[in-house]
Parts: structure tokens; sequence; C-alpha cells
């Protein structure tokens, strides 16, 4: 199973949308927090859902909030710029919500799914992190950053 993942922040609406479309994507989980952020731009979560099926062949969207960080985890961050202890607290956190054993294995694997995040690489996020996590639960699980 191929599981993508994808930012959208620094890059423009066509080149996001093609980026879907080429890799196949027929499922986008979107797993922000706060996805329908005024910075969100072209993919706050009232309009995803329009453009994923106009411009990326009918691709559905799905928001798992479950898959996000919380806000606590996010301030400590921003206030610290400590990516490992970020990564320490978040992982715990996916402990804790029991990821990936309480998701619906199904969503993954009935269709090419992509995570998407904000960050613009992988590196620093949390998108990786889970795509990681599954990868290492679920056999034959390959991740791709777009």
């Amino acid at each position: 199973m191929r599981l993508y993942t994808i930012g959208f922040t620094q890059k423009r609406a066509e080149q996001f949308f093609g980026l879907l479309r080429s890799s196949g994507v027929a499922r986008l989980v979107d797993i922000r927090l706060n996805p329908g952020g005024q910075l969100a731009g072209f993919a706050k979560k009232e309009d995803l859902p329009y453009f994923l099926y106009h411009l990326v062949d009918g691709c559905e969207y799905r928001h798992l909030p479950e898959l996000a960080p919380t806000k606590e985890i996010m301030a400590d961050y921003r206030a610290s710029n400590d990516w490992m202890r970020y990564e320490t607290l978040f992982q715990r956190l996916m402990d804790e919500r029991h990821i990936p054993e309480e998701l619906d294995r199904a969503l993954f694997m009935s269709a090419t799914c992509c995570l998407l995040c904000s960050e613009a690489t992988p590196e620093h996020c949390h998108r990786r992190l889970v795509a990681e996590r599954l990868a290492t639960y679920w056999p034959d699980v390959q991740v791709t950053h777009l």
C-alpha cells in the first residue's frame, strides 16, 4: 500500500493539486488541528472537497482530528522550538489515542490516501510521524512525501 503525505504551504494551488492528481491520490486525509484557519488559503476545510472533486478526479476529503497534535503540544513547540520534545509528546499522544489500532484501516486500504498537513516539508511535521507509525504497524505500507 502506498501512503502519500503532503503539506500545502510554499505550494501554489496548481502544484498542490497537480501532485495529488499525478500520484493517483483518491482520498486526502486531513490531519491538521485547525483545517479551517484563515492562513490555509486554498486548503481550507470548507473548500477542499470541492477542489479535490473537480481538480483531482473525484478525490475524497476526510478530516481525522485524532491524528492532529493538541493545542497544548503545538503551543509548547512554538515556545521551545524543540523538535525532539515535540516528537516525544506527539508520539505519547498517539500512544494514548491508540493509533493506529483505533483507526479504520479500511479507510486507508480502500483507496490511495495522502496525509495532509501545513508544513512545506515532512522533516519537522507530524504527518511524517503519523506515516512512519502506520508503516511500522501495518505491513506493506510504503510512504512517499510529495
